[in-house]
């Protein structure tokens, strides 16, 4: 006979089991890697290019060719609006690699020291050695000056106590055999657009040592926990690449981004003329040519890291070693007829994306849409690993949007972003306010959802001051979260 306690008891016994293996899941998302034994933990190896916006053909680029990266997105999480916290190399990867905002670790810009300005401070790569794990660098991972360290081999931004080793790579640059040619020929800075179509093959240039050494570092510690940061520094200036890359591309087919007639007539005059065309001098022609160029330094990058994921699998790493991408930056090519870095529209602030987690297979191939911030990674990357990192940390923890990258329990909707010139900005889901000079020098603000170019700057249309007002009182609220000092940076 089935009483009423009968029933009960057996759905009292089903909670029991249900609960139990929703605990297995969630343990399994967090710790996946114990699944393969107590002693064993996540690799970690986090795969960096230079001075690279969103042209992937896996983020949606119609005409950039980057099969290798497509394959990891097939195997990881596409973060679609993945923004940096300073458009520049040396700011950004300081805040990404210590979890923290410009204003507190001090660094905004290309110069300065990182451990003068918080002696203490325990970066991402060194959380992992202070826990056991046997920590290498690979060329470009904090600043390093692009082309000049490369051509001497050096690394003098680095920070020491972050690694247990490093190699530092050693290439012509601009100086290799093959075609070379200025695309912005009005320019005569370091940073100006020469493209190499060199007649050496992938290993005689930057990228591919970088890969050779990766490989190595790979062979080496096979055996044993290990946390590899490798830095690939195309498709940063100079464009050079073998010349088989630039055969991927139809040099007259090249499409320039869409710009309209007084783009910037409405945007303020500190920034009107910042690295705009008419310092370059990139006609039509030559503008077709720069596109090639950045496309086949995008894609011989892309090989390279194609060739370090391959050796990961050939060595049996790839089902305990956590993959991220990233770039440390956007940049501009044309887009509101200006170029390269430092700006704060959105091509300048967001990154391409993917952290690949070998558990997770369910979410494998997917995309998030959430706002997401490079100080994210630190914290991440510490909570897959079973890792305490350090409680001032700026940033949360992205393992939500890995276990489902649709989940509403994601409650950051602000990405904030600086510059130079008192240059802020704040990015939510619908809008872009920027202000220059802390404010006193001028103000944007763009409505995302019917202006995603950013064209129309509505900061000074009287129907939208309210909106204007409510995003300034946000930013304040974000630049004082974020450090800001005005004793120290005004």
């Amino acid at each position: 006979m089935v009483t009423s306690f009968t029933v009960q008891k057996r759905q009292d016994e089903k909670t029991v089991v249900l609960k139990s293996l929703f605990a297995l899941f969630l343990a399994a998302i967090t710790f996946g890697p114990l699944l393969y034994g107590a002693d064993r933990k996540p690799n970690v190896l986090l795969l960096m290019s230079d001075d690279l916006n969103t042209s992937l053909s896996g983020f949606g680029h119609p005409q950039c060719k980057t099969p290798h990266l497509d394959e990891l997105a097939e195997r990881g999480v596409c973060f679609e609006n993945m923004h940096c916290q300073y458009p520049v190399c040396g700011a950004s990867r300081a805040s990404l690699m210590t979890g923290l905002y410009p204003y507190t670790n001090g660094m905004l810009g290309n110069r300065g020291d990182l451990r003068n300005n918080i002696p203490d401070v325990v970066t991402l790569s060194q959380l992992f050695r202070n826990n056991g794990y046997h920590v290498g660098r690979v060329s470009k991972i904090f600043h390093m000056r692009i082309p000049f360290e490369i051509l001497a081999g050096t690394a003098d931004h680095d920070d020491p106590l972050s690694w247990d080793e490093t190699v530092n790579v050693r290439a012509l640059e601009q100086h290799a055999p093959g075609l070379r040619t200025e695309w912005s020929p009005k320019d005569k800075g370091s940073q100006t657009f020469t493209g190499v179509e060199a007649s050496t093959g992938d290993l005689e240039h930057a990228d591919g040592m970088a890969a050779d050494a990766a490989i190595a570092f790979l062979n080496r510690n096979r055996n044993r926990p290990f946390f590899l940061g490798c830095g690939f520094v195309r498709p940063h200036v100079p464009l050079v690449a073998p010349s088989a890359y630039f055969e991927l591309y139809d040099r007259d087919a090249m499409i320039a981004p869409t710009v309209p007639d007084g783009d910037l007539d409405d945007v303020p005059r500190v920034i009107r003329e910042y690295k705009a065309n008419s310092r370059y001098g990139v006609t039509p022609e030559l503008h077709r040519g720069l596109l090639e160029a950045y496309y086949a330094s995008v894609s011989y990058m892309d090989s390279q890291v194609g060739r370090v994921l391959e050796a990961l699998d050939e060595l049996g790493l790839r089902e305990n070693t956590i993959v991220v991408f990233s770039s440390d930056h956007g940049y501009l090519l044309g887009h509101h007829n200006k170029f390269q870095k430092q700006h704060l529209f959105e091509e300048a602030t967001r990154v391409p994306f993917i952290l690949s987690v070998p558990w997770l297979t369910d979410v494998h191939g997917q995309a998030t849409e959430h706002i997401t911030e490079l100080i994210d990674v630190y914290p991440t990357l510490a909570e897959l690993a079973g890792l305490s990192p350090p409680a001032n940390l700026h940033g949360h923890s992205l393992t939500a949007l890995l276990r489902n990258p649709a989940t509403n329990t994601w409650t950051k909707n602000v990405a904030f972003t600086i510059s130079r010139r008192g240059g802020e900005s704040i990015r939510t889901h619908e809008w872009r306010y920027t202000h220059w000079g802390f404010g006193s020098k001028g103000q944007e603000l763009f409505d995302r959802k019917n202006d995603p170019g950013e064209f129309t700057n509505l900061a000074n249309n009287p129907e939208y001051t309210a909106q204007r007002d409510r995003l300034r009182k946000l930013l304040d609220l974000r630049r004082r979260e974020a450090g800001y000092d005005p004793e120290r940076y005004k």
